[in-house]
């Protein structure tokens, strides 16, 4: 029987929590500042009241996906999530992005995450990818010679 693997939200739960928080608190901060000066034009006041605190929430959000994202990959996520909220102006995220690595693919005897390009489970050893008998390493379908050893697939 084959293992049935969870599927998870990219972000988690605390990641929506500490957005609305983030929100929360910007739009309130934003709104006694200008409410007690009406000095500013109606329109930067809404610019700023409003869309201020939707873009950091927004970038929080951001933050979070970085987070589940990366652990989902089973990549270094508390890394990426630190770069990401560190390196300032969406760097962090910009190059989690180039650099992440490529989901995983799941066993299908054991169900544990595997590498793309293993040809075998490091669990539990079944064959994961197609596979050369002579080096072992991943070939692709439609290969008629390993591009590793040169021998006959």
């Amino acid at each position: 029987m084959t293992p049935v693997v969870p599927r998870q939200r990219v972000i988690p739960f605390g990641g929506w929590v500490a957005s609305g928080i983030v929100f929360l608190v910007c739009f309130i901060t934003l709104s006694l500042i200008f409410l007690r000066e009406n000095r500013a034009p109606e329109w930067l006041r809404f610019l700023l009241i409003v869309v201020a605190p939707l873009v950091m929430s927004g970038y929080s959000l951001l933050i979070g996906y970085v987070y589940g994202d990366a652990r989902r990959r089973g990549m270094r996520y508390v890394m990426w999530t630190l770069l990401a909220i560190f390196l300032t102006n969406g760097i962090g995220i910009i190059l989690y992005f180039i650099l992440r690595d490529p989901l995983l693919v799941y066993c299908s005897r054991c169900g544990a995450g595997v590498q793309p390009s293993h040809a075998f489970c490091p669990r539990c050893g079944a064959g994961v990818q197609p596979a050369c008998p002579a080096c072992h390493r991943t070939i692709q379908p439609g290969w008629t010679h390993c591009a590793w050893c040169g021998g006959q697939l």
